[in-house]
């Protein structure tokens, strides 16, 4: 089945996927600490604004992962002090849908070592939610926040798992594990 881009997280673990069918060439990359979705070497030269765009961000005393630009406004607003659930809903209501051919939803996490907040805007709803145990949310079919079986331990256990989920066109991986000493991150391009 094919979801598309995809969060999983949870308190103190966060994972980010790119599926695509359309932009294979990709890769995550960390740009000190940011963890970077963009084209490969290889990549055909696009206008698409969505191509390009950090995936993983640390905020607070967590992260905030997702699925485009929204990530950095998400991630200013919780270092800014809004509570993680306020950050997501103002972030995601601001920026909206993607406005591509197929009105992309918008999704997102805020992890920390004690809690996580996951968000979804489409064009029929705006979705965050507090949970206590690992959640997926997808830009496709799987576009309602669902509690989900995810058995990481580790930033690169949760990285390689969301990257290795039976779900169809992986392209990339980047997650994070959040503790109280800090943050962990790991990236799986399938190299």
């Amino acid at each position: 089945m094919y979801i598309g881009r995809f969060v999983v997280v949870g308190p103190g673990l966060g994972a980010y996927r790119v599926s695509s069918r359309s932009f294979p060439n990709r890769r995550v990359v960390d740009r000190e600490g940011t963890l970077t979705v963009g084209p490969t070497a290889d990549a055909e030269a696009t206008d698409n604004p969505y191509v390009s765009y950090n995936c993983l961000r640390a905020a607070g005393e967590g992260v905030v992962v997702g699925n485009g630009s929204h990530v950095d406004p998400v991630a200013e607003k919780v270092d800014l002090g809004y509570p993680s659930r306020d950050a997501l809903a103002l972030a995601l209501l601001a920026l909206d849908f993607e406005k591509d051919d197929y009105d992309t939803p918008r999704i997102a996490g805020v992890v920390t070592d004690e809690e996580a907040f996951v968000g979804t805007v489409r064009r029929d709803a705006l979705l965050v939610e507090a949970v206590t145990e690992p959640t997926l949310v997808a830009t496709y079919e799987e576009d309602r926040p669902m509690a989900f079986e995810f058995a990481a331990e580790t930033a690169a256990e949760a990285a390689s798992e969301a990257y290795d989920l039976d779900f169809e066109h992986p392209v990339c991986a980047a997650a994070a594990r959040v503790t109280a000493d800090g943050v962990e991150t790991a990236i799986e391009n399938g190299d």
